[in-house]
């Protein structure tokens, strides 16, 4: 297996990590709190307002329990869990099951914190061992160590490592191997975010560890274990190779994140020092050299949704086409009348309650009163990054769309939100793959089901064409 940072792994599997006493739990939590009252003042929020005076404490527990890996015993987990089961015959050839035959378990899904930016990632874990000594493992060990090691700020390599080393040492079996399917948040550009839609959502990586008869990457064994898991979309070309040149996964990292927008203005260093604190509170050290860039990394990613007034443009011969609206629907329920659409418009926001990140699509539909004229998708699309790049919750943001928009084009407007929100994975419920849609309506759509129905049979028509 290939090397990683000893540091970060610490010898665990031996002595394990002491368990904090109930005080220093305590301690370490109010200390997040604090923190992030600090973060919330330098975002100009007031912390006192309705949806953010209980976000300290929530946050808090979410990271506490999101990193409880630092405080977790792998030798607790795989002793008692360990089985006789006898293997092969010393006089027959081959492997049949038992200690011996390859054992996968596949598709565990956890998440993790980013060690260069603070925020979630997902991981899909494969985990593959060959018993040996006439022993097999309890298959939900597998993955509840694998997610010991995902409850700690990491990085990809790192993970697949940590998690190959524990299993070897704790099971001994004749050979251990992890692949990790790694799914990163991208960060999105705000200098350009007004100008340009087209910004991408993930940046992915799938890696691979290795120990005992998987120490050889060209070994049968890995390729039985890569054929029982291309199913997933894994295949050994498409395995990051160790100390590349792109090793630096992270968007925090790339050459257009590190440049400091001009739209954020200078880093609050009493952020930075918060940010400091959380790792420490965490169970981390906040200087080893990962992590030494980490919160100003994560302060910028917060900046970007700051409590300030962004300036979006509107078009003039729209602002100067305004008229007041009325409560005739007459004109809009005609069978003829065109609905216009706007469909899949991108967007970043931040959840308030959690300050984690929630991403998504917008789909704008409208009828055109007479006397107005039809939105441009970059108008459209900059209204959706003007409430969206705020700490937000998804039902204001749905609302807050339609009702700016309703009285440039009339009153009749439909806005759907569908969004997938980190804190959905993040935290206890852990509902991987699961995504939010909500829903706003003013005009002619609140009381014309027909003109409804039609707008929303247009989204799934369009989101089933686009997954052919």
């Amino acid at each position: 297996m290939g090397c990683f940072d000893e540091g970060h792994f610490n010898g665990e599997l031996e002595n394990g990590v002491s368990m904090c006493s109930e005080v220093e739990d305590e301690a370490n939590t109010a200390a997040i709190e604090d923190a992030v009252k600090i973060l919330l003042l330098g975002l100009g929020e007031d912390i006192n307002r309705e949806g953010l005076k209980k976000t300290p404490i929530r946050v808090a527990k979410a990271l506490r329990e999101g990193t409880r890996g630092y405080r977790q015993k792998v030798k607790d987990i795989v002793e008692g869990a360990l089985f006789p089961e006898a293997g092969l015959e010393n006089n027959k050839i081959g492997h049949a099951g038992g200690a011996g035959g390859l054992v996968i378990v596949r598709d565990i899904d956890l998440y993790s914190y980013c060690e260069s930016c603070m925020l979630p990632f997902q991981v899909k874990c494969h985990v593959g061992y060959v018993p040996s000594g006439q022993r097999v493992v309890g298959l939900s060990k597998l993955s509840r160590v694998a997610e010991v090691f995902a409850k700690r700020l990491q990085e990809p390599q790192r993970l697949a490592d940590e998690v190959c080393l524990a299993l070897q040492q704790g099971i001994r079996p004749a050979g251990v191997a992890v692949v990790l399917q790694c799914t990163h948040i991208h960060f999105p550009d705000i200098e350009s975010i007004f100008l340009e839609s087209n910004q991408k959502g993930w940046v992915k990586i799938h890696v691979s560890s290795g120990s005992g008869v998987f120490e050889n990457k060209n070994a049968d064994v890995w390729a039985d274990f890569f054929y029982l898991i291309k199913s997933r979309g894994v295949d050994m070309e498409n395995i990051h190779v160790r100390g590349s040149s792109d090793q630096c996964w992270c968007p925090s990292l790339s050459a257009l994140s590190t440049k400091v927008s001009s739209k954020l203005g200078p880093i609050n260093p009493a952020m930075v020092t918060a940010v400091s604190s959380i790792l420490n509170s965490l169970g981390e050290d906040s200087v080893r050299k990962e992590l030494v860039g980490t919160p100003n990394r994560f302060v910028k990613w917060l900046l970007n949704f700051q409590s300030i007034d962004m300036d979006v443009k509107l078009n003039g011969s729209l602002r100067g086409g305004i008229k007041p609206l009325n409560a005739a629907c007459e004109v809009v329920n005609n069978i003829d009348k065109q609905i216009y659409s706007e469909l899949n418009l991108p967007f970043w926001s931040q959840c308030e309650h959690h300050i984690l990140p929630f991403h998504g699509v917008v789909h704008i539909g409208y009828f055109l009163s007479e006397g107005f004229n039809p939105i441009g998708k970059s108008l459209l699309q900059s209204i959706v990054h003007f409430y969206g790049f705020k700490l937000q919750v998804q039902e204001r943001l749905t609302k807050q769309i339609a009702e700016t928009i309703s009285p440039l084009l009339g009153g009749n407007v439909i806005v759907v939100v569908e969004a997938s929100h980190t804190c959905m994975i993040s935290r206890g419920i852990e509902k991987f793959g699961s995504s939010t849609a909500t829903i706003a309506v003013l005009g002619c759509f609140s009381t014309d089901l027909a003109s409804r129905t039609s707008f929303l049979q247009s989204i799934a028509n369009a989101t089933s064409s686009a997954g052919q």
